[in-house]
């Protein structure tokens, strides 16, 4: 009997068992010949028969034997195929318990990511909220330095414009006052009443254009 193994695919194995044909001729031990006594046909018969008993003893002893091994490999199938489900079964679980471990750790850093956004977004807000009201108050300094300025530049400017008008007014006060002595010199005549005619349009005319002077500096 022979038994062959030839591994068929992976994790697998296939068993070939060949059985030696039976021996046709067995041979039989040798007798001492009987001197003097002649072999008659039932001890030939007998002596057969204890031949082909041994051989079915034997054939059954190597059947016996085949079916010994042939139990341990199908035993050891088992096993294997045993081994192999608790391995698929264990390693299913790991992957399962590393998947949960993977989903609760990836659940976790996108939830870390979106609170640093958050951050971030409220910094960059506080950041551009602080920038805008800087630049109103800038701003505003700016607008009032330059109207400080304006109205600082337009009270000189008035003043100066009266400190004119007192020097105007003065010289004109004194070529009233001189007219005057001159009116009062030549006033039974009627050039003086021309005079003061001119005097009094005069006057008027510088009243009006000075109010209008100051009316045009109020107004800028």
């Amino acid at each position: 009997t022979e038994i062959r193994c030839q591994e068929k695919s992976k994790g697998g194995l296939c068993y070939e068992v060949i059985l030696a044909e039976p021996a046709v001729n067995v041979a039989l031990p040798k007798l001492p010949p009987t001197q003097g006594k002649n072999v008659s046909a039932e001890e030939i018969e007998e002596k057969l028969k204890a031949a082909e008993e041994r051989r079915l003893s034997l054939e059954a002893k190597k059947m016996a034997d085949w079916s010994a091994k042939m139990a341990k490999i199908e035993e050891a199938s088992r096993k294997k195929d045993e081994l192999d489900k608790e391995f698929k079964t264990h390693a299913k679980e790991v992957l399962h318990t590393k998947m949960e471990q993977y989903e609760e750790k990836r659940v976790q850093q996108l939830s870390e990511i979106k609170e640093k956004l958050k951050t971030h977004a409220a910094d960059i807000e506080k950041t551009r909220q602080s920038l805008e009201q800087q630049k109103v108050e800038e701003l505003q300094k700016h607008l009032e330095d330059k109207l400080r300025n304006a109205a600082t530049l337009r009270d000189d400017n008035i003043k100066k414009i009266l400190d004119r008008l007192k020097e105007h007014n003065t010289d004109k006060l004194n070529e009233v006052r001189a007219t005057i002595d001159q009116i009062e010199a030549l006033k039974t005549t009627e050039k003086t009443r021309i005079i003061e005619n001119k005097l009094s349009t005069a006057e008027q005319n510088r009243e009006k254009e000075l109010q209008k002077k100051l009316e045009n500096i109020r107004k800028h």
